[in-house]
């Protein structure tokens, strides 16, 4: 693997030692970094190790393929994402769903734009899309539990659907035209449609704001 278009050698980044532990995490971090400036063409071992600052070795040794890369690195980025965008709050509380979906793009639009990065690809290479839906599936199961946990009919798969559609909607929008307030506006309108689904019951005292 090269990339031509790696930068002169006066320009590079000073190489550095990871430990043990915090090696891994950081080359998926630039490998994200990398697709999100260049799309996935530019994903290199060279180029991920340029933008960790480690040598080419490191990142061989510890994926040794550039297709092991790329699946961990979906994976590191829809973990993030769950962890920070409150979709599975657990609460149950409609005023608690996807709270920190505007915060989690403002602080890292990356982590986003790698995974839609990933989805246009697998238009044009299909061997990424088993992977894909298999990842995506766990949005659409946190989704459903959530909205199961609000409320009392449960949710069925293209209720669940679409209310991924809609939130996955706002994170692309916010991406490309930023404007975190319009999300937030937005989000308040979904929350008001699952209240008018009966949400949260009779005993969370979550009420409209």
């Amino acid at each position: 693997m090269t990339d031509s278009a790696d930068a002169p050698k006066s320009r590079r980044k000073p190489r550095k030692r990871l430990h043990y532990g915090e090696g891994r995490e950081a080359l998926l971090n630039a490998a994200v970094r990398v697709v999100a400036r260049g799309g996935l063409r530019k994903l290199t071992y060279r180029a991920v190790a340029e933008e960790a600052g480690v040598t080419h070795g490191l990142v061989v040794h510890h994926f040794g393929s550039r297709d092991a890369l790329i699946e961990e690195a979906l994976t590191h980025t829809i973990r993030t994402s769950l962890s920070t965008s409150s979709l599975e709050p657990g609460t149950g509380k409609v005023a608690d769903f996807s709270a920190g979906l505007s915060e989690m793009v403002t602080a890292d639009p990356d982590t986003q734009a790698f995974q839609y990065e990933l989805l246009l690809e697998s238009r044009r290479r299909p061997e990424l899309l088993p992977h894909l839906r298999e990842l995506y599936d766990e949005y659409f199961d946190a989704t459903q539990r959530e909205l199961s946990r609000m409320l009392p009919a449960g949710a069925d798969k293209a209720l669940t659907r679409l209310v991924f559609a809609a939130l996955d909607g706002l994170v692309l929008h916010q991406l490309v035209l930023g404007e975190p307030e319009v999300t937030d506006s937005a989000l308040e309108e979904l929350r008001a449609l699952l209240r008018l689904l009966d949400a949260d019951g009779d005993s969370s005292g979550d009420t409209p704001t």
